[in-house]
């Protein structure tokens, strides 16, 4: 199974907080958020890891080439895009065929969470088509809400608690979404499509997966973090120390 980062952000929030290291280069208890999630892939028996980078961060280049030279088995694609949704695109052809994971660059979890997860998406039967971790933590500023039946069939994704209750769908909507998706290449029509469309967000993307019928399956985690602010590396530590 191939895993993918997106790492093509440009960090702008940290770097107003005074944060000088890039996004993918910032360190949580010591190692660089990219680095821990490239070890941790490899230890779920990675085929290899994709990588996608901006063009600007010229210090995320030049470490991936280091981990390259050092064994990890990645493959980079640098190139600046205007969303994580063009960024998942860009790596698109990349990606072959079957079910791969993709993550955002700062996605922060407990270790042997994600390891169950990947062991649970990789014996999903056919009928499976994306595995999206979730928890009921909500620590963002924009939450994605995620609708499921009783058996976690992933059912919708909203803004909003409101707007789900608006909406009239089925389901419970207690989940976030995690920012760690299992996909399988099915989903690349929809991909296509959206992109095609204009669209430009992962949230979207998602959205368009259930409409186009295919079936998501819920993967609740303790607790998902993002780093997207300088207090959120004290609270990653913290939370991975506990």
């Amino acid at each position: 199974m191939k895993f993918a980062i997106l790492a093509a952000g440009e960090g702008s929030r940290l770097a107003e907080e005074g944060i000088r290291e890039p996004k993918p280069l910032v360190p949580v208890l010591g190692e660089p958020l990219l680095d821990r999630l490239v070890r941790i892939f490899q230890a779920c028996g990675a085929d290899e890891t994709l990588v996608i980078t901006n063009n600007i961060t010229e210090r995320v280049q030049a470490h991936v080439r280091e981990l390259q030279a050092a064994g990890a088995p990645l493959q980079m694609v640098v190139r600046t895009t205007p969303s994580s949704m063009h960024s998942f695109f860009e790596l698109m052809p990349l990606l072959g065929q079957g079910r791969f994971v993709l993550t955002t660059v700062d996605t922060i979890f407990r270790e042997e969470e994600f390891r169950a997860y990947v062991e649970a998406f990789r014996q999903a039967d056919e009928g499976v088509d994306g595995m999206m971790a979730v928890t009921d933590f909500v620590d963002d500023e924009k939450p994605l809400w995620i609708s499921t039946a009783d058996d976690l069939h992933i059912t919708g994704f909203h803004d909003s608690q409101e707007l789900f209750l608006q909406s009239g769908a089925q389901g419970d909507c207690r989940f976030v979404s995690g920012g760690i998706y299992g996909l399988s290449d099915k989903c690349f029509a929809t991909l296509r499509r959206c992109i095609e469309g204009g669209q430009s967000r992962m949230r979207n993307f998602q959205r368009a997966l259930v409409a186009d019928g295919l079936r998501l399956r819920a993967c609740p985690f303790s607790k998902i973090l993002d780093v997207d602010h300088a207090s959120d590396i004290l609270k990653a530590e913290a939370f991975l120390r506990n």
